[in-house]
């Protein structure tokens, strides 16, 4: 299939640029090069860039070649798009450390080392050495001023409380740039990015018109947002990262397999590279199958982002948490996911300490689950309780008076749960 219907049919596509050129020029003999630019705000990308990572790798599957630009330079200026108040800059070793961290998370994704393969740029190599003056002339010529401020991006910026600043107001001639520099330098003709970059993207599409004579095109992906409503990535706890020190293969897990039901055929879609016609028979799914569906979606995703040991790592110990049937062999038949989980005592289960003297002098339970991290106040565990949301060992707190003893301990430890998908095993001090 061309990589366009490719995107379009897997959910990837919000908006194209002269759509019939662009499916003609990725038809060509030849390979086509794309890319998508990254901020360095943080060592780790999280769930909300896996749209752009996995439009990358399905270029790079069907025989492209994608450019992941680490925005070195862009990051010391701070990106106006889709914020109501200024970004935090950086510097450049925090840059530098950042994209370490970045191109180490994208190489699971895609493929680095080929001579032809993919390339990871940063764009401070050839943007913080330019000269203030010969850039207005050569470059700031060509944009109007009244045509920016028309653009989403600006138009919200302007309406704010905090406005928009003069070193903000330069972030679309930068990244114009990019393009014009990658159109030189690999002969790259696409530009792919959020909806909120789209003003960015045609900016950039329009200086290569005006410098080069060439056509270039634009592809923006959709905000991914769940069944619910909330945007795709946030949790209580904050964004779903990629980094394993920040959420752990279990952790990142239990996110996917906590996934709406109604999301399940989107997300396979979009975030696994399972087969459509597959996916598609997702979508008439209920009850226990659908439960199968959502380990699958979650085992794969996992997979992709840490491995496939610690996707059966963290697959098998939700088995021995929350406990799953043989997963059915017609559903989704391509994952690898052991069809048969074995239950295990597995580390990446959450844990917390207890000292042993402390547990025979007797804890509160709502101390206890406070301390454990399954409540973020003493008071909010005693709400939990009385909600009859609280467990020991899988049977429930009737009362927060109970206090937990070392007689609680099953197996040199206790399992609580607060609701149906949160646990916490507590183990004695060595």
């Amino acid at each position: 299939m061309n990589i366009i219907d490719v995107l379009y049919e897997r959910g990837f596509i919000e908006a194209t640029t002269h759509d019939e050129q662009l499916r003609r020029h990725v038809t060509e003999d030849k390979p086509v090069t794309c890319y998508i630019g990254f901020d360095p705000t943080a060592s780790s990308l999280h769930v909300g860039h896996l749209v752009p990572i996995m439009s990358l790798a399905h270029m790079q599957k069907n025989g492209h070649r994608p450019i992941a630009l680490v925005g070195g330079g862009t990051g010391l200026v701070g990106d106006p798009s889709g914020k109501t108040e200024m970004r935090k800059l950086l510097d450049l070793d925090q840059v530098e450390q950042n994209a370490l961290g970045i191109k180490e998370q994208l190489s699971r994704f895609i493929d680095f080392g080929d001579v032809d393969g993919a390339v990871l740029l940063n764009n401070a190599d050839w943007l913080v050495g330019l000269k203030y003056i010969e850039f207005l002339r050569d470059i700031g010529r060509h944009f109007s001023v009244n045509r920016m401020v028309k653009t989403e991006s600006y138009r919200v910026r302007l309406e704010s409380e905090d406005g928009l600043n003069f070193v903000e107001f330069n972030y679309m001639l930068l990244q114009a740039y990019d393009f014009l520099k990658l159109y030189d330098k690999m002969d790259c003709r696409i530009q792919m990015g959020g909806s909120d970059q789209w003003g960015n993207i045609v900016a950039g599409i329009d200086l290569v018109r005006r410098m080069r004579q060439a056509e270039t095109y634009g592809i923006t992906f959709p905000l991914v947002t769940t069944s619910s409503g909330a945007k795709m990535g946030k949790t209580a706890k904050g964004a779903v990262w990629l980094d394993a020190e920040r959420t752990s293969p279990y952790e990142y897990y239990q996110f996917w397999i906590n996934t709406d039901d109604g999301d399940i055929p989107r997300f396979l879609s979009l975030f696994t590279f399972l087969p459509i016609d597959e996916i598609n028979q997702t979508k008439t799914l209920d009850g226990a199958d659908i439960n199968s569906a959502k380990a699958i979606l979650a085992f794969e995703a996992t997979k992709l982002v840490h491995g496939e040991a610690e996707a059966v790592k963290a697959y098998e110990a939700s088995v021995g948490m929350f406990g799953l049937k043989r997963l059915p062999n017609e559903i989704l038949p391509s994952s690898t996911i052991p069809r048969q989980a074995q239950k295990t005592d597995d580390a990446s289960v959450p844990s917390a300490y207890v000292d042993i003297t402390e547990l025979e002098a007797g804890i509160p339970v709502f101390k206890l689950y406070h301390s454990a991290g399954l409540a973020e106040s003493g008071s909010a565990a005693r709400r939990l309780i009385s909600q009859g949301g609280a467990y020991v060992n899988g049977n429930r707190v009737e009362s927060d008076n109970y206090i937990v003893t070392a007689s609680d301990l099953e197996d040199n430890e206790i399992v609580l749960r607060a609701g149906k998908k949160k646990f916490c095993k507590i183990k004695i001090k060595k």
